[in-house]
Protein backbone atom coordinates (compact mmCIF):
# COMPACT_ATOMS: atom_id res chain seq x y z
CA UNK A 1 0.00 0.00 0.00
CA UNK A 2 2.78 2.53 0.73
CA UNK A 3 4.20 1.95 -2.75
CA UNK A 4 0.75 2.45 -4.24
CA UNK A 5 0.44 5.79 -2.46
CA UNK A 6 3.89 6.87 -3.65
CA UNK A 7 2.96 6.04 -7.23
CA UNK A 8 -0.36 7.91 -6.82
CA UNK A 9 1.37 11.03 -5.49
CA UNK A 10 3.99 10.87 -8.28
CA UNK A 11 1.30 10.56 -10.93
CA UNK A 12 -0.56 13.60 -9.57
CA UNK A 13 2.65 15.59 -9.93
CA UNK A 14 3.01 14.81 -13.62
CA UNK A 15 0.51 17.46 -14.69
CA UNK A 16 0.75 20.01 -11.93
CA UNK A 17 -1.48 22.58 -13.57
CA UNK A 18 -4.41 20.20 -13.93
CA UNK A 19 -3.90 18.88 -10.40
CA UNK A 20 -3.72 22.43 -9.03
CA UNK A 21 -6.98 23.38 -10.77
CA UNK A 22 -8.74 20.33 -9.32
CA UNK A 23 -7.35 21.08 -5.85
CA UNK A 24 -8.49 24.71 -6.14
CA UNK A 25 -12.04 23.71 -7.09
CA UNK A 26 -12.34 21.34 -4.13
CA UNK A 27 -10.69 23.81 -1.73
CA UNK A 28 -12.96 26.70 -2.77
CA UNK A 29 -16.03 24.54 -2.30
CA UNK A 30 -14.86 23.51 1.19
CA UNK A 31 -14.18 27.16 2.06
CA UNK A 32 -17.74 27.99 1.00
CA UNK A 33 -19.12 25.21 3.23
CA UNK A 34 -17.17 26.33 6.28
CA UNK A 35 -18.01 30.00 5.70
CA UNK A 36 -21.71 29.11 5.45
CA UNK A 37 -21.55 26.87 8.53
CA UNK A 38 -19.80 29.60 10.50
CA UNK A 39 -22.33 32.22 9.45
CA UNK A 40 -25.30 29.97 10.23
CA UNK A 41 -23.83 29.04 13.63
CA UNK A 42 -23.43 32.71 14.47
CA UNK A 43 -26.88 33.58 13.17
CA UNK A 44 -28.58 30.78 15.11
CA UNK A 45 -26.78 31.79 18.30
CA UNK A 46 -27.73 35.45 17.80
CA UNK A 47 -31.34 34.46 17.09
CA UNK A 48 -31.60 32.27 20.16
CA UNK A 49 -29.92 34.92 22.31
CA UNK A 50 -32.35 37.53 21.01
CA UNK A 51 -35.43 35.37 21.46
CA UNK A 52 -34.57 33.88 24.83
CA UNK A 53 -32.99 37.02 26.23
CA UNK A 54 -35.15 40.12 26.52
CA UNK A 55 -37.75 38.99 24.02
CA UNK A 56 -39.35 35.95 25.61
CA UNK A 57 -36.92 34.18 27.91
CA UNK A 58 -36.76 30.41 28.04
CA UNK A 59 -40.32 30.24 29.36
CA UNK A 60 -43.24 32.54 30.14
CA UNK A 61 -46.14 32.48 32.57
CA UNK A 62 -49.48 34.11 31.70
CA UNK A 63 -53.11 33.97 32.64
CA UNK A 64 -54.96 31.60 30.27
CA UNK A 65 -56.03 33.40 27.11
CA UNK A 66 -53.92 36.52 27.61
CA UNK A 67 -51.62 35.88 24.63
CA UNK A 68 -54.61 35.58 22.28
CA UNK A 69 -56.79 38.39 23.65
CA UNK A 70 -54.30 40.79 25.27
CA UNK A 71 -57.18 41.82 27.55
CA UNK A 72 -56.04 44.02 30.46
CA UNK A 73 -58.09 42.04 33.00
CA UNK A 74 -56.39 38.68 32.20
CA UNK A 75 -53.76 38.97 34.90
CA UNK A 76 -51.56 36.91 37.19
CA UNK A 77 -52.83 37.45 40.73
CA UNK A 78 -50.53 38.01 43.71
CA UNK A 79 -47.58 38.26 41.34
CA UNK A 80 -45.00 39.23 43.97
CA UNK A 81 -45.51 36.04 45.96
CA UNK A 82 -45.54 33.88 42.84
CA UNK A 83 -42.45 35.61 41.50
CA UNK A 84 -40.58 34.92 44.76
CA UNK A 85 -41.46 31.21 44.52
CA UNK A 86 -40.43 31.09 40.86
CA UNK A 87 -37.07 32.67 41.64
CA UNK A 88 -36.55 30.06 44.35
CA UNK A 89 -36.66 27.21 41.82
CA UNK A 90 -33.08 25.85 41.51
CA UNK A 91 -33.16 25.80 37.70
CA UNK A 92 -34.33 29.43 37.41
CA UNK A 93 -31.62 32.00 36.71
CA UNK A 94 -33.74 35.14 36.22
CA UNK A 95 -37.45 35.92 36.40
CA UNK A 96 -39.19 39.26 35.71
CA UNK A 97 -42.78 40.42 36.10
CA UNK A 98 -44.12 42.64 33.31
CA UNK A 99 -47.23 44.57 32.36
CA UNK A 100 -48.21 45.37 28.78
CA UNK A 101 -51.13 47.72 28.19
CA UNK A 102 -52.26 49.61 25.07
CA UNK A 103 -52.75 53.36 25.54
CA UNK A 104 -52.71 56.73 23.83
CA UNK A 105 -49.78 59.05 24.48
CA UNK A 106 -49.83 62.75 23.70
CA UNK A 107 -47.30 65.51 24.22
CA UNK A 108 -49.55 68.24 22.81
CA UNK A 109 -52.82 67.66 20.97
CA UNK A 110 -51.89 64.82 18.67
CA UNK A 111 -52.08 61.36 20.24
CA UNK A 112 -50.08 58.28 19.36
CA UNK A 113 -50.99 54.65 19.93
CA UNK A 114 -48.44 53.18 22.31
CA UNK A 115 -47.83 50.11 24.44
CA UNK A 116 -47.05 50.87 28.05
CA UNK A 117 -44.65 48.33 29.50
CA UNK A 118 -44.32 48.16 33.27
CA UNK A 119 -41.05 46.42 34.18
CA UNK A 120 -38.73 45.92 37.14
CA UNK A 121 -36.16 48.39 35.88
CA UNK A 122 -33.38 47.60 38.34
CA UNK A 123 -33.65 43.84 37.79
CA UNK A 124 -33.97 44.11 34.01
CA UNK A 125 -30.66 45.97 33.70
CA UNK A 126 -28.94 42.58 34.14
CA UNK A 127 -27.64 40.52 31.21
CA UNK A 128 -30.54 39.33 29.10
CA UNK A 129 -33.03 41.76 30.63
CA UNK A 130 -35.17 44.14 28.66
CA UNK A 131 -32.98 47.06 29.77
CA UNK A 132 -29.65 45.25 29.56
CA UNK A 133 -26.74 47.64 29.86
CA UNK A 134 -28.84 50.62 30.95
CA UNK A 135 -26.81 52.90 33.21
CA UNK A 136 -28.16 53.16 36.74
CA UNK A 137 -28.26 56.95 36.41
CA UNK A 138 -30.69 56.61 33.48
CA UNK A 139 -33.37 54.86 35.56
CA UNK A 140 -36.28 57.30 35.91
CA UNK A 141 -38.03 58.19 39.13
CA UNK A 142 -41.49 56.94 40.02
CA UNK A 143 -43.28 59.11 37.45
CA UNK A 144 -40.58 59.12 34.79
CA UNK A 145 -40.65 57.11 31.57
CA UNK A 146 -38.34 55.73 28.94
CA UNK A 147 -39.67 55.73 25.37
CA UNK A 148 -38.69 53.83 22.25
CA UNK A 149 -36.27 55.53 19.88
CA UNK A 150 -38.50 55.17 16.80
CA UNK A 151 -41.55 56.50 18.67
CA UNK A 152 -39.55 59.48 19.93
CA UNK A 153 -38.35 60.31 16.43
CA UNK A 154 -41.76 60.00 14.79
CA UNK A 155 -43.68 61.82 17.55
CA UNK A 156 -41.05 64.50 18.07
CA UNK A 157 -40.72 63.65 21.75
CA UNK A 158 -37.55 64.67 23.55
CA UNK A 159 -36.06 64.09 26.98
CA UNK A 160 -37.75 66.36 29.49
CA UNK A 161 -41.11 66.42 27.70
CA UNK A 162 -44.21 65.62 29.69
CA UNK A 163 -46.65 63.23 28.04
CA UNK A 164 -50.17 62.24 28.95
CA UNK A 165 -51.13 58.56 28.98
CA UNK A 166 -54.71 57.42 28.50
CA UNK A 167 -55.84 53.82 28.59
CA UNK A 168 -58.10 51.29 30.31
CA UNK A 169 -57.50 49.81 33.71
CA UNK A 170 -57.79 46.12 34.49
CA UNK A 171 -61.04 46.84 36.36
CA UNK A 172 -62.55 48.68 33.37
CA UNK A 173 -61.87 52.14 34.77
CA UNK A 174 -60.25 54.98 32.88
CA UNK A 175 -56.47 54.91 33.32
CA UNK A 176 -54.61 58.20 32.88
CA UNK A 177 -51.54 59.95 34.18
CA UNK A 178 -48.78 62.39 33.29
CA UNK A 179 -45.20 61.11 33.03
CA UNK A 180 -41.93 62.84 32.23
CA UNK A 181 -39.64 61.43 29.54
CA UNK A 182 -36.22 60.87 31.14
CA UNK A 183 -34.61 58.79 28.43
CA UNK A 184 -34.91 57.47 24.89
CA UNK A 185 -34.27 53.77 24.61
CA UNK A 186 -33.42 51.31 21.86
CA UNK A 187 -34.32 47.74 22.87
CA UNK A 188 -34.07 44.39 21.04
CA UNK A 189 -37.90 44.40 20.75
CA UNK A 190 -39.19 46.16 17.67
CA UNK A 191 -42.60 46.76 19.28
CA UNK A 192 -41.07 48.75 22.14
CA UNK A 193 -38.81 50.71 19.80
CA UNK A 194 -41.77 51.79 17.70
CA UNK A 195 -44.53 52.12 20.29
CA UNK A 196 -43.04 51.54 23.72
CA UNK A 197 -43.41 53.68 26.83
CA UNK A 198 -41.55 51.96 29.66
CA UNK A 199 -42.51 52.64 33.27
CA UNK A 200 -41.62 51.22 36.65
CA UNK A 201 -43.73 48.13 37.35
CA UNK A 202 -45.25 49.72 40.45
CA UNK A 203 -46.15 52.88 38.51
CA UNK A 204 -47.83 50.87 35.73
CA UNK A 205 -49.71 48.82 38.32
CA UNK A 206 -51.01 52.01 39.91
CA UNK A 207 -52.04 53.63 36.63
CA UNK A 208 -53.82 50.57 35.23
CA UNK A 209 -55.42 49.41 38.51
CA UNK A 210 -53.27 46.30 38.71
CA UNK A 211 -51.81 46.50 42.21
CA UNK A 212 -50.13 43.18 43.01
CA UNK A 213 -50.83 41.82 39.53
CA UNK A 214 -49.03 41.48 36.18
CA UNK A 215 -49.62 40.12 32.70
CA UNK A 216 -46.44 38.10 32.34
CA UNK A 217 -43.58 36.49 34.19
CA UNK A 218 -40.58 36.08 31.92
CA UNK A 219 -38.25 33.28 33.05
CA UNK A 220 -34.74 32.26 32.03
CA UNK A 221 -33.29 28.99 33.27
CA UNK A 222 -29.82 27.73 34.09
CA UNK A 223 -30.14 24.99 31.45
CA UNK A 224 -30.33 27.44 28.55
CA UNK A 225 -32.53 26.93 25.50
CA UNK A 226 -32.12 23.15 25.59
CA UNK A 227 -33.36 22.99 29.17
CA UNK A 228 -36.62 24.83 28.49
CA UNK A 229 -38.81 21.72 28.76
CA UNK A 230 -37.34 20.75 32.12
CA UNK A 231 -37.70 24.37 33.27
CA UNK A 232 -41.40 24.45 32.40
CA UNK A 233 -41.94 21.14 34.17
CA UNK A 234 -40.37 22.61 37.31
CA UNK A 235 -42.41 25.82 37.04
CA UNK A 236 -45.67 23.88 36.81
CA UNK A 237 -44.90 22.34 40.19
CA UNK A 238 -44.58 25.76 41.84
CA UNK A 239 -47.25 26.52 44.41
CA UNK A 240 -49.78 28.95 42.92
CA UNK A 241 -48.97 28.13 39.29
CA UNK A 242 -52.05 25.91 38.91
CA UNK A 243 -54.32 27.14 36.16
CA UNK A 244 -51.72 29.45 34.63
CA UNK A 245 -50.37 29.07 31.10
CA UNK A 246 -46.66 28.14 31.20
CA UNK A 247 -44.97 27.69 27.83
CA UNK A 248 -41.44 27.18 26.49
CA UNK A 249 -39.88 29.55 23.97
CA UNK A 250 -40.49 26.97 21.24
CA UNK A 251 -44.23 27.00 22.00
CA UNK A 252 -44.27 30.80 22.19
CA UNK A 253 -42.59 31.21 18.78
CA UNK A 254 -43.05 27.96 16.82
CA UNK A 255 -42.38 29.64 13.46
CA UNK A 256 -38.98 30.91 14.62
CA UNK A 257 -38.16 27.56 16.17
CA UNK A 258 -38.94 25.85 12.85
CA UNK A 259 -36.89 28.42 10.94
CA UNK A 260 -33.88 27.75 13.16
CA UNK A 261 -34.28 23.99 12.74
CA UNK A 262 -34.25 24.39 8.97
CA UNK A 263 -31.16 26.58 9.06
CA UNK A 264 -29.07 23.44 8.60
CA UNK A 265 -30.62 22.97 5.15
CA UNK A 266 -28.53 25.87 3.83
CA UNK A 267 -25.38 24.13 5.01
CA UNK A 268 -26.45 20.91 3.28
CA UNK A 269 -26.99 22.78 0.01
CA UNK A 270 -23.48 24.22 0.12
CA UNK A 271 -22.10 20.82 1.16
CA UNK A 272 -23.73 19.38 -1.95
CA UNK A 273 -21.82 21.99 -3.97
CA UNK A 274 -18.60 20.69 -2.41
CA UNK A 275 -19.42 17.14 -3.44
CA UNK A 276 -20.26 18.21 -6.99
CA UNK A 277 -17.04 20.20 -7.25
CA UNK A 278 -15.03 17.31 -5.83
CA UNK A 279 -16.67 14.78 -8.13
CA UNK A 280 -16.15 16.96 -11.21
CA UNK A 281 -12.54 17.75 -10.34
CA UNK A 282 -11.59 14.20 -9.45
CA UNK A 283 -13.42 12.59 -12.36
CA UNK A 284 -11.91 15.01 -14.89
CA UNK A 285 -8.40 14.62 -13.51
CA UNK A 286 -8.57 10.83 -13.34
CA UNK A 287 -10.08 10.45 -16.81
CA UNK A 288 -7.48 12.71 -18.41
CA UNK A 289 -4.67 10.98 -16.52
CA UNK A 290 -5.95 7.55 -17.55
CA UNK A 291 -6.19 8.36 -21.25
CA UNK A 292 -2.82 10.11 -21.26
CA UNK A 293 -1.14 7.06 -19.73
CA UNK A 294 -2.82 4.36 -21.79
CA UNK A 295 0.48 3.20 -23.29
CA UNK A 296 2.21 3.14 -19.91
CA UNK A 297 -0.70 1.28 -18.30
CA UNK A 298 -0.75 -1.23 -21.17
CA UNK A 299 2.98 -1.86 -20.69
CA UNK A 300 2.47 -2.43 -16.97
CA UNK A 301 -0.27 -4.93 -17.71
CA UNK A 302 1.96 -6.68 -20.24
CA UNK A 303 4.73 -6.94 -17.63
CA UNK A 304 2.39 -8.72 -15.24
CA UNK A 305 0.84 -5.96 -13.16
CA UNK A 306 -2.64 -7.06 -12.20
CA UNK A 307 -5.68 -4.94 -13.17
CA UNK A 308 -6.55 -4.77 -9.45
CA UNK A 309 -3.23 -3.07 -8.69
CA UNK A 310 -3.87 -0.43 -11.35
CA UNK A 311 -7.37 0.13 -10.01
CA UNK A 312 -5.92 0.72 -6.53
CA UNK A 313 -3.43 3.22 -7.99
CA UNK A 314 -6.22 5.19 -9.72
CA UNK A 315 -8.42 5.14 -6.62
CA UNK A 316 -5.49 6.20 -4.45
CA UNK A 317 -4.81 9.14 -6.74
CA UNK A 318 -8.47 10.19 -6.42
CA UNK A 319 -8.48 9.92 -2.62
CA UNK A 320 -5.18 11.82 -2.28
CA UNK A 321 -6.46 14.55 -4.62
CA UNK A 322 -9.74 14.88 -2.70
CA UNK A 323 -8.16 14.89 0.76
CA UNK A 324 -5.48 17.40 -0.23
CA UNK A 325 -8.11 19.71 -1.72
CA UNK A 326 -10.40 19.55 1.30
CA UNK A 327 -7.42 19.96 3.67
CA UNK A 328 -6.32 23.16 1.93
CA UNK A 329 -9.93 24.38 1.90
CA UNK A 330 -10.32 23.57 5.59
CA UNK A 331 -7.23 25.53 6.59
CA UNK A 332 -8.30 28.56 4.55
CA UNK A 333 -11.96 28.25 5.61
CA UNK A 334 -11.15 28.01 9.31
CA UNK A 335 -8.85 31.02 9.03
CA UNK A 336 -11.60 32.99 7.26
CA UNK A 337 -14.24 32.14 9.89
CA UNK A 338 -11.83 32.95 12.73
CA UNK A 339 -11.28 36.38 11.21
CA UNK A 340 -15.02 36.92 10.71
CA UNK A 341 -15.69 35.76 14.26
CA UNK A 342 -13.22 38.32 15.57
CA UNK A 343 -14.34 41.21 13.36
CA UNK A 344 -18.03 40.33 13.24
CA UNK A 345 -20.52 40.71 10.39
CA UNK A 346 -23.25 43.35 10.55
CA UNK A 347 -26.01 42.36 8.06
CA UNK A 348 -27.83 45.65 8.58
CA UNK A 349 -25.06 47.53 6.77
CA UNK A 350 -25.24 45.44 3.60
CA UNK A 351 -26.09 47.72 0.74
CA UNK A 352 -25.44 50.90 2.73
CA UNK A 353 -22.12 52.66 3.17
CA UNK A 354 -23.32 55.39 5.47
CA UNK A 355 -25.09 53.88 8.46
CA UNK A 356 -26.75 50.73 9.65
CA UNK A 357 -30.49 50.25 9.51
CA UNK A 358 -32.90 48.47 11.82
CA UNK A 359 -34.21 45.17 10.57
CA UNK A 360 -37.05 43.52 12.48
CA UNK A 361 -37.97 39.85 12.04
CA UNK A 362 -40.93 38.45 13.98
CA UNK A 363 -40.71 41.28 16.48
CA UNK A 364 -36.97 40.90 17.10
CA UNK A 365 -34.87 43.92 16.22
CA UNK A 366 -31.67 43.06 14.36
CA UNK A 367 -29.33 45.88 15.16
CA UNK A 368 -26.33 43.87 16.26
CA UNK A 369 -23.42 41.98 14.79
CA UNK A 370 -23.20 38.28 13.96
CA UNK A 371 -20.03 36.53 15.08
CA UNK A 372 -19.47 33.39 12.99
CA UNK A 373 -17.80 30.40 14.59
CA UNK A 374 -17.12 26.75 13.80
CA UNK A 375 -17.45 23.56 15.79
CA UNK A 376 -15.15 20.60 15.31
CA UNK A 377 -18.02 18.59 13.84
CA UNK A 378 -18.46 21.18 11.04
CA UNK A 379 -15.16 20.10 9.48
CA UNK A 380 -15.90 16.37 9.36
CA UNK A 381 -18.61 16.29 6.63
CA UNK A 382 -16.20 17.81 4.11
CA UNK A 383 -13.43 15.30 4.80
CA UNK A 384 -15.65 12.23 4.93
CA UNK A 385 -17.91 13.29 2.07
CA UNK A 386 -15.11 14.31 -0.30
CA UNK A 387 -13.25 11.07 0.39
CA UNK A 388 -16.35 9.05 -0.49
CA UNK A 389 -17.16 11.21 -3.51
CA UNK A 390 -13.58 10.95 -4.76
CA UNK A 391 -13.75 7.18 -4.71
CA UNK A 392 -17.11 7.15 -6.48
CA UNK A 393 -15.95 9.68 -9.09
CA UNK A 394 -12.83 7.60 -9.79
CA UNK A 395 -14.73 4.36 -10.32
CA UNK A 396 -15.31 4.99 -14.01
CA UNK A 397 -11.64 5.78 -14.79
CA UNK A 398 -10.68 2.79 -12.62
CA UNK A 399 -13.01 0.48 -14.56
CA UNK A 400 -11.63 1.83 -17.86
CA UNK A 401 -8.11 1.09 -16.59
CA UNK A 402 -9.00 -2.43 -15.48
CA UNK A 403 -10.51 -3.28 -18.90
CA UNK A 404 -7.51 -2.16 -20.94
CA UNK A 405 -6.09 -4.64 -23.44
CA UNK A 406 -2.27 -4.51 -23.09
CA UNK A 407 -1.44 -4.75 -26.79
CA UNK A 408 -4.13 -2.29 -27.88
CA UNK A 409 -3.14 0.16 -25.13
CA UNK A 410 0.55 0.10 -26.14
CA UNK A 411 -0.35 0.84 -29.78
CA UNK A 412 -2.45 3.93 -28.88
Amino acid sequence: MPSTLRIAVRNLGRNRRRTALALAAIALAQIAVLAMDGLMNGWVEASLEGMTGPMMGHAQIHAPGWREEQAPDLVIEDVDALLARVRAVPTVRDAYARIYSPALAARDVEGHAVVVAGVEMTAERADGGLLEGLDASAIPDAHGALIGATLAREAGIEVGDEIALLGQGADGSLANDLVTVTGILRTPLDLLNRRGVILHLETAQEIFAMEGRAHEINVRGTGGVDGADALVAALRRVDGADGLEILTWRELAPELSTMLEFSGVYGLVVLLIVFIAAAAGVANTMLMATFERRRELGMLLALGTTPGRLVRVVLSEAVVLGILGVAVGTICGVALVLYQGHAGIDPTTWGSHDESIDVAVNGLNWGGTIYPYLRAVDVLPGFLGVTLVSVVAALWPAVVTARLEPVEAMRS
